[in-house]
């Protein structure tokens, strides 16, 4: 039996939909990740477009329902008569889709469903509201909504569904809950689930609790939230002193210190990464190190950045000149300010291991403020009160954990796992518990709030009803929650232009860092419990418009609780592999969590941290794992979720499966997990979901996008008829290639292109694959979905070569020419003007320890080795063949800057350059690495070297060579004399790779600089 295509499987305008996601990132007030923090969560922007054309059926289908059609055609023209003529509305439409409500207002009588040419007009019209309503902005406008829920409600009862019910979405993997949430808005029941306690919790917040309680949940959360403020600054009030003048501290900045190993030395050496403070020009503040080899100690003092130049803040008559703003600490190595001596890693370790990671003793070195004068942030040096109040705190803290009564210890004691110690590093520094990571004051703040949130609830529980109450409690405790992210010793400060505090998960890792920021919780600016208090309460506000709740329970994904063939839809973002460890990552707020909920959650708090066991991810090896969760673990249980998916979705349903991991293996094995628990691939959708810019994605074939991979159940065949549906291998490969080639100048247009446009690609490819129980060989033998997915890489490197070379024959390039474009091509990004990806690897982030920070990427274009052996095998070419352009380290492939092929490309192979004037390339310019090949010992100058490479590729980076070295007549002479830019060939090959090196390179400068001689020789 075949069903209408939902439009989801015939288009999708992901142009805008992924403009609006990629705004939705910098959006704060009132959205729903607001609540807590979640680690990879999907833009509601893309969700809801997703959602709206998975539950819509396509009215240009010769299948689709004629009750759909007449609802959509009267919901559509109503639409856009409202757009038209109600000027607030207008204002939500884009330009151009305004446009069309006005034509399609003043046209005869609208849209008729009666007339199948209006079919058309209908489906692009839906579009254009799914691409309109994607708009953060219109996700609370009523007219959007509401036409929203009569197309859904509409289409579900166009697929069977009883009047007045709605159809049913399941997320098995509901994370942070930006899908169930969506599916909510669109006008669809909702069922979240997940395996992990943490999300359940922000699940029940934003489908039951926020739909159920709205306005008066919001009223309550701020009026406790400042009770519980009121309360606790009677209590911690005085552990947080003001300074001079009255004025309150924002944050304080620690370092913790280790003893210098140098002889005689024992100098307490603070551990800090830099001495910036403020880095904003003119007004810019610095620690300065003023070491005391005579009384033993290392003291600083505060050097602020004047017009005329470097002044001391306590002693403004005092110039500083050449400030230093290195730090002691650089890759885990520690330089001493008094002796000079470098103490190694491994000292560094046993020292702090021994002190449980330094964080009790770390020494406070500056404390952030408002200027009392100005009113501007600045930084000063503790005073004796401060240091005292902390003492103080300490104190306390010990006194509290001895009368504390349980059922838990006061300060977490749990265990921090090592199975993923390479981003949870913390505990190779001593860090082996939970509450290790906090300071005696920190840990004092959020003990004493938990307290207070739990004698809150009492107080509630005897005014309101019970469902309330653990609600507002479970509200509250998720405040706690997300402050315990801005109040840890993994906080570190954000110097640039002066911004403050990092929080501890600014990425998916917890890594060690030297110094750190400790917020004060109860000052008026920054990161604060009023500042969560109010984001959480905007947040009710804004998403409390549902009407309806959703439903969330805790199960795995691989034996869900729901019954078969109950849903009409599943959307899912799965995890990848080894990307995100949730589960170790959630245990850092599951144990302040359960301090404060167990009493009204006690069946998601009760183990002692977040369960691993059955999570579906890869743990990754190291010696001190004892995980078992390994690749096979992972395609294994991911399959088992897949067939759940089959199983709880209706014949007629439909799927939609997140993805945005960048290695081939994970791809093979989603896409193999698929089509196992009997899944049908119909399309495929990239939808920009990352930040641009992000350090991650820098010079490496990153997914921007998230591909949304849509599926159906595949039908099951009566006895004895399976061998109908068996596929044929020679019609699958028949099929491949002009599919991919009807496929892929669509996704450019839509600005699509490199590792996006590749995984993309897969949609269209697996359906021709994926309809088929099985596809053999004319000997019976099975297809496997690996080499049918080599086939499928051949064909996209073949089409994208087609294009990157437009109406040229592409196999008059010889190899290497062919796969540095692809090359390229797959790392680009789409971005106007070629601003592709930088051409030099990611720098580490600076708050990271020596594991995260060892090197950074060699400059470059980087690929994942398996991701780089199937582009070349697909056009033909062997990577072993090319070792002059090509390296190979362990799973990364790297295509070498033109810089890095100079000895090769003028007579001068690398490996045979004298020892001693072997240079790293990185950190030395092409006229320098020129210089020295011209005197070194075997004797060559650039100009009389200049013979014309074997390819066309090598004689362009010759040329390259020779403008970026400024040797004019020398390369007058390779163009012209030489007969190299005679050939068509080669301009043709420099004009597409001007187009694929990225903006900024020295790559495309020199090229361009190639080219722009063309014309000025008569070439």
């Amino acid at each position: 039996m075949t069903y209408p295509k939902r439009l989801i499987e015939v288009d999708l305008p992901i142009r805008k939909i992924s403009a609006h996601a990629r705004r939705e990132k910098s959006i704060r007030h009132g959205h729903i990740s607001t609540l807590h923090i979640w680690w990879a969560r999907r833009p509601l922007a893309a969700c809801r477009a997703v959602l709206c054309a998975a539950l819509w059926p396509d009215p240009a289908d010769p299948l689709c329902p004629q009750g759909f059609r007449e609802d959509a055609c009267r919901a559509i023209n109503s639409f856009a008569t409202k757009a038209v003529s109600d000027k607030a509305l207008a204002q939500h439409c884009s330009h151009d889709t305004w446009k069309k409500w006005q034509a399609l207002a003043k046209s005869d009588g609208g849209l008729d469903a009666r007339k199948a040419a209006h079919w058309n007009i209908l489906r692009f019209a839906l579009l254009d509201f799914i691409a309109d309503f994607a708009d953060w902005d219109n996700s609370a406008v009523q007219e959007y909504l509401e036409t929203a829920h009569i197309l859904t409600h509409s289409a579900h009862e166009a697929f069977g569904g009883a009047t007045g019910t709605r159809p049913l979405v399941v997320d098995p993997f509901a994370g942070g809950g930006a899908i169930p949430v969506e599916a909510l808005r669109v006008g669809a029941d909702s069922f979240a689930s997940d395996l992990n306690p943490v999300p359940i919790l922000l699940n029940k917040v934003a489908l039951e609790y926020i739909p159920r309680y709205g306005q008066r949940l919001a009223d309550e959360v701020r009026k406790w939230g400042e009770w519980i403020k009121n309360e606790a600054v009677k209590e911690l009030g005085h552990f947080y002193p003001d300074g001079p003048q009255g004025a309150t501290p924002i944050a304080y900045l620690w370092t913790r210190t280790i003893q210098c190993e140098g002889p005689g030395c024992g100098v307490n050496v603070p551990l800090i990464r830099s001495l910036w403070l403020a880095k904003k020009g003119i007004g810019s503040t610095a620690l300065r190190l003023r070491p005391d080899a005579g009384a033993h100690r290392v003291d600083f003092d505060i050097i602020l950045r004047k017009r005329e130049g470097w002044i001391e803040q306590n002693h403004p008559e005092n110039r500083v000149l050449s400030p230093t703003f290195d730090g002691t600490v650089k890759r885990g190595s520690v330089t001493c300010p008094c002796c000079g001596y470098t103490t190694p890693i491994t000292s560094l370790r046993r020292q702090l291991k021994l002190r449980r990671g330094g964080t009790c003793d770390a020494r406070m070195v500056a404390i952030r403020q408002d200027d009392p004068a100005s009113g501007e942030r600045c930084y000063r040096l503790p005073s004796s009160r401060d240091f005292s109040a902390a003492e103080m705190a300490a104190v306390e803290l010990r006194r509290q954990a001895q009368d504390w009564p349980g059922p838990f210890s006061l300060i977490p004691g749990e265990k921090i796992s090592l199975n993923e110690i390479r981003r949870l590093s913390v505990p190779l520094y001593g860090m082996t518990e939970w509450g290790d990571i906090f300071t005696p004051r920190q840990a004092l703040t959020l003990s004493t709030l938990v307290r207070l949130v739990r004698q809150a609830a009492g107080v509630i529980s005897n005014t309101h009803d019970s469902d309330f109450s653990t609600a507002l409690q479970t509200c509250l405790s998720l405040a706690i929650s997300r402050l315990a992210d801005f109040n840890s010793s993994l906080c570190v400060l954000n110097a640039v232009g002066g911004r403050g505090v990092k929080n501890t998960f600014a990425r998916q890792a917890l890594p060690m860092v030297w110094d750190f920021m400790e917020t004060n919780p109860f000052n008026e600016v920054g990161a604060n419990w009023i500042t969560g208090i109010e984001a959480l309460e905007l947040t009710i506000r804004t998403e409390a418009q549902s009407a309806t709740s959703g439903h969330v329970e805790r199960c795995s994904a691989a034996r869900h609780v729901l019954p078969s063939e109950s849903v009409q839809a599943f959307v899912t973002d799965p995890p990848y592999y080894d990307s995100v460890p949730y589960a170790h990552l959630s245990d850092y707020f599951y144990v302040w969590l359960k301090r404060s909920l167990c009493g009204v959650h006690p069946d998601l708090f009760a183990t002692d941290q977040v369960p691993k066991d059955e999570e579906i991810v890869v743990d990754r090896p190291h010696e001190l794992s004892t995980s078992t969760k390994d690749i096979a673990f992972y395609e294994r249980e991911l399959t088992k979720a897949f067939a759940e998916c089959r199983r709880v979705v209706r014949p007629d349903g439909i799927g939609t499966i997140v993805f945005a991991s960048k290695t081939t293996a994970s791809w093979e094995a989603v896409l193999g997990a698929v089509i196992e628990a009997g899944l049908i691939v119909t399309g495929s959708w990239p939808i920009d979901t990352e930040r641009e810019g992000r350090i991650a994605a820098q010079g490496q074939a990153r997914l921007g996008s998230s591909v949304h991979i849509v599926c159906r159940p595949r039908q099951r065949l009566a006895s004895g008829s399976s061998a109908e549906n068996i596929g044929d291998w020679r019609d699958v490969l028949q099929e491949l290639p002009r599919r991919i080639h009807e496929w892929m100048p669509r996704l450019a247009g839509e600005g699509v292109v490199g590792a996006d446009a590749i995984f993309a690609c897969l949609g269209p490819a697996l359906e021709i694959f994926s309809q088929h129980s099985c596809v053999e060989k004319a000997d019976g033998s099975a297809v496997t979905l690996k080499e049918y997915l080599e086939h499928v890489w051949a064909a996209v490197s073949k089409e994208a070569l087609s294009m990157i070379f437009e109406g040229a024959d592409t196999t008059g390039f010889e190899e290497d020419a062919r796969l540095t474009a692809m090359w390229l091509w797959t790392l680009s990004s789409g971005a106007p003007n070629g601003e592709n990806a930088s051409a030099h690897g990611s720098q580490p982030d600076e708050d990271t320890d020596e594991e995260e920070s060892a090197t950074a990427v060699p400059a470059g274009f980087a690929l994942e080795f398996d991701a780089a052996r199937k582009i070349a095998q697909g056009l033909g070419v062997h990577l072993e063949n090319l070792a002059s352009l090509v390296e190979i380290r362990g799973e990364k492939a790297r295509l070498l800057p033109v810089s890095e092929r100079t000895r090769a490309l003028f007579g001068k192979d690398g490996a045979d350059a004298p020892a001693a004037k072997r240079k790293k390339s990185t950190q030395l310019t092409l006229p320098g690495l020129i210089e020295e090949l011209e005197h070194e010992e075997a004797g060559w100058t650039l100009q009389n070297a200049a013979k014309p490479g074997d390819t066309t590729l090598d004689r362009l980076h010759q040329a390259m060579i020779l403008f970026a070295s400024g040797r004019a007549e020398a390369l007058r002479r390779f163009l012209v004399d030489e007969g190299v830019g005679k050939n068509h060939k080669f301009w043709r090959l420099a004009q597409a790779l001007n187009a694929l090196y990225p903006a900024g390179s020295d790559d495309r400068r020199w090229v361009e600089g190639v080219l722009a001689r063309k014309k000025g020789l008569g070439l």
